[in-house]
């Protein structure tokens, strides 16, 4: 099984409280396996010391072949370099195997207080020019470097750095050290802000699965430098949605969380203050010097805020860097850890991520670090999902783009005129003791194919309101970011607003790219019929919709309006399709539940949480719609 797919099915399982972390990081193969790499690497660990002292933990990973000189490609992780032990070896070396053929110096640290590293471990470490500190993760980085220039054979002083997730925020981090043989970097959907957008929360709501079985296992202390990781910790069962609910309230989650810090400091900050701007890594993204390859996933449950938002950051902090955005139609990570050919039952129609690495990643890096020819990549380059396209393109969004409103209409219709002014309004029970479940599939994680899946499900409770279009006259195209503008009065004094923006596949619709093959979807008769596929789906935390750093409550009966942008799309809707709205306040175990009135949610007693009625307007002086970017083709 090629590393990436095992780092995939690992993590998952992870996620889903399955396997204990020590796994997420790279496991130690067979001697016979890793032959090819023994044959042409030699490895050695050691200690670099930082300016305050702290020495971290370094595996260095050098070709024998000493005639040439080589770059260094450098991973920085709080998940573990792993194998430990100077003859251990992983089943591979960089972001695909074509690098490890290639030869470079491959270099994978533990971050400082993580593994088998000194010092003590800052989640989201703050910089500098936040805390005052005399160290930061951008300090230990240029320190990692200058150690490796001078007691390095056979380099060529230039440097590219690269990761996944939290190893792209280490990346992104590591952009701001400044330091002259730092080149290349390719951030791969980094975190950039946990409160709003990235992993934990979405506009202040909690993503409770995700955010508590990842922190109830990475979260808990560890007895000085180990390699090895805590007791993982065990649900007693695979329902998420029934484990969640019996909690009674989030606070509930503390009885586990004695010695995860983390955990209760989140809990501590329902709002966004100090403790939440401080890691926000966007206000320090200025004068950059390496060249950025910024690279997110369409659907991506965890980070797809921060490839976006890194990206459109730079081009507006930072014009002067040499900037790269690629965008596919993968999960977390799926370009490195899967073919990107598909994702449930919606297929892509080519294995994108063999692409992606042969023809964008591997041209970046030689380009900055081997001085080959400039591959000439765009400002961005992007998949369109739907008609299953790549496109090279100047900007991000497309500078044709224009602005058009779907606006809710009476009787569950969607259009591009506004409604009537007697177009009235609809209303639903909204009840905290039976949320609208966020995936039919049982699971007690985050599955990542929730990001595509069939929303039929949801659109059949009296809770979730439903809006479509007739079927389309011709492809509709939309690229760029969401925004919903809701006009909305509720019962109580705090209510959540999910939009999901759904493509409404015509009853007898076959895909053209279906394989055959043994998966669940593909033992189904014409799986694709009528299916409802997810595009994007947002929410918003009433209490935060004028500001997340002052909540404010509604006042019962009054009509607000609800705005808020949502991340990028590019989506087609072909000819005969349907676009469909679906709206509703609860999404759960996804996001924590709302207790509907106005509250510190995060200490609500189970006695708190109240039914609501919640009411959308659609009417000419309550325009309820969501604003789309129209992207206009031959």
């Amino acid at each position: 099984m090629p590393l990436r797919v095992l780092r995939a099915a690992v993590l998952l399982l992870l996620l889903l409280g399955g396997l204990p972390p020590v796994l997420h990081a790279r496991q130690a193969v067979p001697v016979a396996a890793t032959a090819p790499l023994r044959d042409r690497y030699s490895k050695r660990e050691v200690l670099i010391p930082m300016r305050d002292g702290v020495k971290l933990f370094t595996a260095i990973y050098t070709p024998k072949d000493l005639t040439h000189s080589y770059p260094f490609l450098l991973q920085r992780t709080p998940y573990g370099v792993g194998p430990y032990g100077a003859e251990a070896f992983p089943a591979q070396l960089g972001p695909s195997p074509r690098f490890q053929q290639e030869g470079f110096i491959f270099v994978y640290q533990d971050v400082r207080g993580r593994q088998m590293s000194e010092g003590d471990f800052v989640n989201l470490r703050p910089q500098r020019k936040v805390t005052g500190a005399a160290v930061d993760e951008s300090t230990d980085t240029s320190d990692t470097l200058d150690w490796l220039l001078r007691n390095t054979e056979r380099h060529n002083g230039k440097v590219g750095q690269w990761g996944i997730s939290y190893p792209a925020f280490y990346a992104a981090v590591g952009m701001l050290s400044g330091h002259p043989a730092l080149k290349a970097v390719s951030p791969q959907a980094p975190i950039m802000d946990w409160f709003q957008g990235d992993d934990f929360h979405r506009n202040g709501a909690l993503w409770l699965p995700h955010a508590f079985n990842f922190m109830v296992n990475f979260g808990k202390p560890r007895q000085g430098p180990s390699p090895s990781w805590p007791t993982p910790f065990r649900h007693g069962t695979s329902d998420g949605y029934a484990w969640f609910l019996r909690l009674g309230s989030t606070a509930a989650t503390r009885q586990f969380t004695a010695d995860v810090a983390f955990w209760n400091e989140m809990l501590d900050h329902p709002d966004y203050d100090a403790f939440w701007q401080g890691r926000n890594l966007r206000p320090q993204m200025k004068g950059v010097k390496p060249a950025v390859l910024t690279v997110g996933g369409w659907f991506d449950a965890e980070n797809l805020f921060g490839s976006l938002q890194l990206a459109k950051t730079l081009d507006r902090q930072s014009p002067g860097t040499d900037s790269h955005l690629v965008m596919g139609p993968w999960f977390h990570g799926g370009w490195e850890r899967g073919r990107g050919d598909h994702l449930g039952p919606v297929q892509f129609g080519a294995a994108t991520s063999d692409w992606f690495q042969a023809e964008v990643l591997f041209p970046f890096f030689m380009h900055h670090l081997k001085g080959t020819p400039d591959p000439a990549l765009t400002k961005a380059t992007v998949f369109e999902t739907g008609a299953n396209h790549w496109h090279r393109l100047e900007s991000w969004p497309p500078r044709t783009v224009r602005a058009a409103r779907l606006f809710l209409q009476p009787k569950g219709l969607l259009a591009f005129e506004p409604p009537p002014t007697d177009g009235g309004a609809d209303s639903f029970l909204s009840d905290p003791a039976k949320p609208v479940p966020f995936t039919e599939q049982l699971a007690i994680g985050m599955p990542r194919e929730y990001m595509t899946a069939d929303q039929r499900f949801a659109g059949r409770r009296r809770d979730v309101l439903v809006f479509q279009t007739g079927p389309l006259t011709e492809d509709l195209t939309f690229a760029g970011p969401l925004r919903p503008e809701l006009f909305v009065a509720t019962t109580g004094t705090d209510a959540d607003w999910v939009v999901k923006l759904i493509d409404v596949h015509p009853d007898a619709y076959r895909n053209p790219d279906f394989k055959e093959g043994g998966s669940l979807w593909e033992r189904t008769p014409n799986p694709m019929g009528g299916y409802e596929q997810l595009v994007r789906g947002e929410v918003m935390r009433g209490k935060y919709r004028d500001s997340l750093e002052h909540p404010q409550p509604f006042v019962p009966g009054r009509p607000t309006r609800v705005a808020w942008s949502m991340n990028d799309i590019c989506h087609t809707f072909r000819k005969g399709h349907r676009i469909m709205l679906q709206l509703q306040s609860s999404w759960f175990p996804l996001m924590d539940r709302n207790p509907q009135v106005f509250t510190d949610i995060n200490k609500a007693k189970p006695g708190d949480y109240q039914a609501a009625t919640h009411t959308v307007f659609h009417d000419a002086a309550r325009p309820s719609a969501l604003e789309v970017g129209v992207w206009p083709r031959p």
